[in-house]
């Protein structure tokens, strides 16, 4: 049986110039479905739990059509923004969108602008807690391949920056130290801790690249939710990768042993933190490169391609992506590792002499076409 699927879409608004404007607060007065964040260029909404990729499709783009036809009735140049960091500026100045919350006010104070970005997070429902920590061991363990494929912030204030995700590379991950939950009793007296120390807020302030999630957390929970993912604008793409971690999980579920704290070949008595630094260091080495990164793999600690690594597990969960007939949606995995993900593509475009403007307003027009052609062919109209 599939697992429900659900994300969380952060966007920036603007200009069709590329020029990132603040208008939460026009927004979330005027759309249902929308929510701020504290700084007032991006906004965010959420889709529901589905099971089946065609509605999540639809649920994907109708909202976000919505939100076009809202924005270009307040002025016609007002539009939504590719990209997963402040890739036309200003990153200097934090733009708050509710000056009197105190929570928004601890974050400008902490983090400033690092935490100014725009990502999907991905959630897929499991209702078992012990699955759902083995499902956060491997995913985590695996996320710096989720980042491979959606890396789309290689620009901050008009500038290259030499990352494929500036994003990643510059966001605060809180707490410092989130270790491989060995149980849901584990995850929560980890929680405990943290909330008693202050190196967390709240239950919400656990920004690493995967979490558990619930209703009533750490207690009641039903969900996974990835984190890492920066901000995929082309559905199809974004649906492949949920398809990509879906099929993993599937194939978890089949087979336990997949759990890296039981299947890594790393000397037992170290495993956990020595699987813990191989993450780390992925993670930088994909916020660098990407689908280029050099790797290494959490069941040997021996060297491996970002690319190459993706395409072993495709081939791998293929055949469970048949038997749930979900196939079709996973395929353009192949297509990312072929031709390059978002920030690639836009590195290849500032090489033939493009400005970093010129590329990402040429990308907003690709966006609102491509949207309005699969809702046409989808989905009702908004």
């Amino acid at each position: 049986m599939l697992l429900s699927k659900g994300f969380e879409v952060e966007m920036y608004t603007g200009h069709t110039d590329g020029k990132i404007i603040g208008l939460s607060d026009k927004i979330t007065k005027s759309l249902s479905g929308f929510v701020r964040e504290p700084d007032s260029r991006n906004v965010e909404y959420t889709t529901p739990p589905l099971q089946h990729y065609e509605q999540l499709l639809c649920e994907l783009v109708s909202p976000r059509r919505r939100l076009r036809n809202f924005l270009q009735n307040l002025d016609s140049r007002y539009t939504l923004i590719p990209g997963s960091t402040l890739s036309t500026g200003n990153s200097k100045i934090f733009y708050r969108s509710d000056p009197n919350n105190p929570y928004h006010a601890y974050i400008e104070n902490t983090y400033g602008t690092n935490v100014v970005t725009a990502s999907i997070h991905i959630n897929l429902g499991i209702s078992d807690p012990e699955m759902l920590m083995r499902a956060y061991r491997l995913i985590r363990a695996e996320a710096p391949l989720i980042l491979a494929l959606s890396a789309s912030s290689p620009f901050l204030d008009n500038q290259m920056t030499g990352y494929h995700s500036t994003r990643w590379h510059v966001f605060p991950q809180t707490p410092q130290h989130v270790p491989l939950f060995e149980s849901h009793r584990h995850f929560i007296q980890w929680t405990e801790e943290q909330l008693k120390l202050g190196t967390m807020q709240n239950v919400r302030h656990l920004w690493s690249s995967v979490r558990p999630n619930g209703d009533y957390r750490p207690y009641n929970l039903n969900r996974l939710e990835i984190r890492i993912s920066d901000l995929v604008t082309d559905p199809i793409h974004l649906l492949a990768i949920t398809a990509f971690l879906e099929s993993r999980i599937l194939q978890l579920q089949q087979d336990p042993t997949l759990d890296p704290l039981i299947a890594s070949q790393l000397p037992a008595q170290s495993r956990h933190d020595d699987l813990l630094d191989i993450i780390y260091k992925n993670e930088i080495q994909v916020a660098k490169a990407s689908l280029n990164a050099q790797l290494r793999h959490w069941h040997d600690g021996k060297p491996i391609n970002a690319s190459t690594w993706i395409m072993q597990i495709y081939n791998d969960v293929l055949p469970i992506a048949k038997a749930h007939g979900i196939a079709c949606f996973l395929t353009p995995i192949k297509q990312i590792v072929r031709e390059g993900n978002q920030a690639q593509n836009w590195i290849k475009q500032c090489e033939t002499g493009m400005d970093v403007t010129q590329i990402i307003a040429q990308t907003i027009q690709v966006m609102e076409t491509q949207e309005k052609a699969l809702q046409s062919d989808l989905c009702q109209p908004a």
